[in-house]
């Protein structure tokens, strides 16, 4: 059995007979790995570790010496895939969708960080993958276990807050380095990372201090910036309770968007038509609208003096209903009525204990021990989170097409915007520099040759993976 200190791991979540532990291998153990393993160790068997930083990674390593170490997932598949039975993917965003569905093709439970991928085409493949391979699934996103969602699904579901037509949502992040040129000095590698892994399916480039280790997160080829950082949990009680799917438009701006960085602020509007109504609520078309990086929404009319519009978990929801608004923070906490009432409404959903501290990967541990054919789905199944996590996607695709200068019209079944033209064309910043000229303030940007954006665009929706690189070929 494997001791590891509390000042790494935390709690102990029980006891579990070694007949009934699952064994799992982490991908991705520097960042939000820890969290997981913390809330599954005492539970089940580490058997397999996975990072392409050792000397990030070491506090984790160190702390399970009967765990085989590997630098590359793909070589761990095949030096042990017999003993593995669920798989937590906790990697830069960009990895998450091959390493998932490596894991999946192979039989294996996957739990897998947010976003849940790193574009559309991915999303909708993990989802397929999932149904086809009948395995236990669940995206990180743990405030979809929390009560507080479960909370805003019955009380709009019941009619609390009448028919909604317009959200508003923000978060105050990033807190990373956003906003920024593509550097041009080359650091020298760390001895201890694999910076070829690192880049894994994405363009390689040299290797600088500003992409690892964590702030990967505000470049494009590696992470989704705020909106896929902390989208997945200030958007999903949006994308529940009112039961969207496919967004019809998209649009956004943004402070100054270079070519590989995400901007330090954004905007976006997403417009969802109208769905089946429930039996006491009707689920009109409606408009999602997404701040970040300081933007923020008006504080609605009556909201009391004196109160912070935004809640210290950095996200703000606001759901404006033709009865009541309802307001919650991220991950869907503490939700609440405008009108100070509180719903007495039938609990219809299940709970999970414990959500946001162990409770979110315990029931996907739970899902995994269950038999297939009645295995109750996590709170945030693939059949859920892959949808969802389209959401995020066109939000972004929104973002870097924005100098297009136009809403963008969405055909969600086939994946593909229907008003680029073949031969429009589009620029990306590269450089931005203010300079003063005979007393006038002036930017000098440079600019990318003119790029096909209907190319682009697809490129988006379905990355290109850099030779070596494959996903599963299946008809979505």
């Amino acid at each position: 059995m494997q001791i590891a200190p509390n000042s790494i791991l935390g709690k102990s979540h029980g006891y579990t007979a070694p007949s009934d532990k699952l064994n799992i291998a982490v991908v991705g153990i520097g960042g939000m790995g820890i969290t997981n393993i913390q809330h599954v160790f005492e539970t089940e068997n580490i058997v397999a570790l996975c990072d392409v930083d050792w000397k990030y990674s070491k506090p984790v390593l160190s702390c399970f010496p009967r765990a085989k170490k590997y630098k590359d997932f793909r070589r761990m598949f095949d030096e042990i895939n017999q003993n593995i039975d669920a798989v937590i993917v906790a990697t830069p965003d960009h990895t998450h969708a091959i390493i998932a569905a490596t894991a999946i093709t192979l039989g294996k439970h996957v739990y897998v960080q947010k976003p849940l991928t790193h574009s559309v085409y991915e999303s909708r493949l993990l989802t397929k993958l999932a149904v086809e391979y009948n395995v236990a699934t669940q995206m990180g996103n743990q405030g979809a276990s929390d009560k507080g969602i479960d909370l805003i699904c019955e009380w709009i579901w019941n009619g609390e807050i009448g028919e909604v037509k317009k959200v508003e949502a923000a978060t105050n992040r990033p807190m990373w380095p956003q906003g920024l040129e593509t550097p041009s000095r080359i650091h020298k590698i760390p001895s201890t990372l694999d910076w070829d892994l690192f880049i894994g399916p994405a363009k390689m480039r040299p290797f600088n201090s500003i992409y690892h280790p964590w702030n990967w997160r505000g470049w494009w080829d590696f992470g989704t910036g705020a909106l896929g950082d902390m989208g997945s949990h200030v958007l999903h009680p949006v994308f529940k309770s009112l039961k969207l799917g496919y967004p019809v438009s998209v649009e956004a701006s943004s402070s100054p968007l270079f070519i590989d960085c995400a901007p330090q602020s954004e905007y976006v509007k997403f417009v969802y038509p109208a769905r089946e109504r429930m039996p006491k609520v009707n689920f009109p078309e409606v408009e999602i609208h997404w701040y970040d990086g300081g933007f923020m929404p008006e504080r609605p009319t009556g909201f009391p003096q004196g109160r912070q519009l935004m809640g210290l978990v950095g996200g703000l929801t606001i759901f404006h209903g033709t009865k009541d608004t309802l307001l919650c923070g991220s991950y869907g906490l503490n939700p609440w009525l405008l009108s100070g009432r509180v719903p007495n409404v039938p609990k219809t959903i299940r709970r999970v204990d414990n959500a946001m501290n162990g409770g979110h990967e315990q029931d996907w541990i739970r899902a995994c021990k269950e038999n297939p054919e009645n295995r109750v789905k996590t709170k945030s199944d693939f059949s859920e989170a892959g949808p969802f996590n389209e959401m995020i996607m066109m939000g972004i695709l929104a973002v870097r097409l924005q100098s297009l200068n136009k809403i963008l019209q969405w055909d969600g079944s086939n994946m593909k915007f229907t008003n680029i033209d073949d031969n429009e064309r589009i620029r990306l910043m590269i450089s931005n520099r203010f300079i003063v000229k005979a007393g006038h303030p002036s930017l000098d940007s440079k600019m990318s040759d003119p790029i096909n954006a209907k190319e682009f665009a697809t490129e988006l929706i379905k990355h290109n993976y850099r030779t070596g690189w494959n996903l599963p070929v299946i008809s979505l």
